[in-house]
């Protein structure tokens, strides 16, 4: 009957991630896995182990999990991203100013991002654990007409991933865990094509820079693996020490790009000339990065917990954006990102008022990957700083409930792009200023078998 229960819990915990998360975090990493943890800001997530949420950020945190469980956390995210002040021009010999409005509102779309955890406790001190989270994200959507038009319209990841996870516990104040990362990653990226200035550039008789656009819509998918290791060490009753790896998860993602000319025959007669822009398969490489966490978890009596963590990104794997067409005459769409590797940092405590409530807090750094001269308005990403507030209940010994509310701001951010060249589509310069926040949401059910 366990079994039966374990395969419909699962099922449901598929059809539930397939709700994708539309959804930005650092980078494009979404920390939103976790009710419990996030409203301590995911300070301690490394060492924290209180419930089977805690395995996606260390997979030893398994070997803390007690019988059989099942939970499903739910997290909105509600980024805001205005765009001011945006102006653009085409590149020399043109020179001409690429039209449009300013700005549309906020660029960045909110999202679900879905969770769902379970774990079984078996003999021998051995635990196993299988998860379905969203670890990576992103979507932004600009209006066709907006001055940066040709640098991006619209950009979509999605990521999927199914985690089976084991730990051991040799001694009773130490546990060691590992778990395999099956991964799958859907994207999609759009931008307008101007067919007026690149007409003009090759004296095409009629063309009219910026005013004669076409459109390109590339998408593509891709499933990979890697891998998570941890351990969690308790020397000192109520003290928990944690360190965990999470590997980079290499993608070759492959799939359309679908091209959509001008009315007024530019790119049809460029297409005549060149043989570009027409339909043709295309991959690209996607990496999601490696990280490395620490942390630590204090008991201070029967009431009282402080927690901290400290996590670095190897997002330096992100070097370039390069969509590499099959027609042999489409050159490579290459835009330069040059990330950095990156650190987060978060404190926090945990106050039991009763047996049943659970009151949390937290406050965090988190570090932007993105440069100031290789920012885009895929990712216009900046540092921001995390407020956190969670609640706790636990109505029975067999069924708890968490949620928690975060408050994220953001640096504003600037853009300032200057980009040439054929296999770029002459997108031109551009300047922009965003103001930028996060609030979210997030909500968690545990059963207890």
């Amino acid at each position: 009957a366990d079994a039966v229960r374990y395969g419909k819990i699962l099922l449901g915990g598929m059809a539930l991630a397939a709700l994708a998360p539309d959804a930005r975090a650092a980078g494009f990493a979404l920390k939103e896995q976790s009710a419990t943890a996030q409203g301590n800001a995911f300070a301690g997530a490394t060492a924290g182990a209180e419930d089977p949420s805690y395995m996606f950020f260390n997979p030893a945190a398994l070997g803390f999990q007690s019988g059989w469980q099942a939970q499903a956390v739910v997290s909105r995210v509600m980024p805001r991203s205005e765009l001011k002040d945006a102006t653009g021009t085409t590149l020399p010999p043109i020179s001409a100013p690429i039209g449009g409005p300013d700005s549309d509102g906020d660029i960045g779309d909110d999202g679900t991002v879905p969770a769902v955890y379970l774990t079984g406790e078996l003999p021998h001190d051995w635990h196993v654990g299988l998860s379905v989270t969203a670890p990576f994200g992103l979507s932004t959507s600009y209006p066709d007409a907006w001055v940066g038009r040709y640098h991006g319209t619209d950009s979509a990841l999605k990521t999927y991933n199914i985690g089976p996870t084991v730990a051991w516990r040799p001694v009773p104040w130490l546990s060691l865990g590992g778990g395999v990362q099956i991964q799958y990653a859907d994207a999609e990226l759009q931008n307008r094509i101007d067919f007026g200035t690149i007409g003009a550039a090759a004296t095409i008789p009629g063309a009219i820079p910026t005013a004669q656009d076409g459109r390109v819509r590339v998408v593509g998918d891709d499933w990979a693996t890697g891998f998570t290791l941890g351990a969690i060490a308790e020397p000192l009753a109520g003290t928990r020490v944690g360190v965990a790896y999470r590997s980079e998860v290499d993608h070759t993602l492959s799939g359309d790009g679908d091209f959509v000319l001008d009315r007024a025959g530019i790119g049809a007669a460029l297409s005549g000339l060149t043989g570009r822009f027409v339909d043709t398969g295309v991959t690209a490489g996607l990496t999601t990065p490696e990280s490395v966490s620490f942390g630590v978890r204090q008991q201070l009596g029967k009431r009282w917990a402080v927690m901290a963590d400290w996590q670095w990104t190897g997002w330096s794997s992100i070097e370039e954006l390069r969509l590499d067409f099959d027609n042999p005459a489409e050159p490579d769409n290459v835009t330069e990102q040059r990330w950095n590797d990156v650190w987060f940092a978060a404190l926090g405590a945990t106050w039991w008022p009763s047996d049943a409530w659970t009151l949390r807090a937290g406050v965090a750094y988190d570090q932007s990957p993105v440069t100031d001269k290789h920012r885009t308005p895929r990712i216009p990403d900046g540092d921001r700083y995390w407020l956190s507030l969670g609640v706790g209940w636990k109505p029975t010994n067999w069924l708890s409930v968490d949620a928690a509310y975060t408050h994220i701001f953001v640096e504003d951010t600037e853009v300032d792009l200057t980009t040439a060249g054929v296999g770029n589509q002459f997108r031109g310069n551009l300047a922009a200023d965003y103001e930028n926040g996060i609030d979210i949401v997030a909500i968690s059910g545990r059963v207890r078998f």
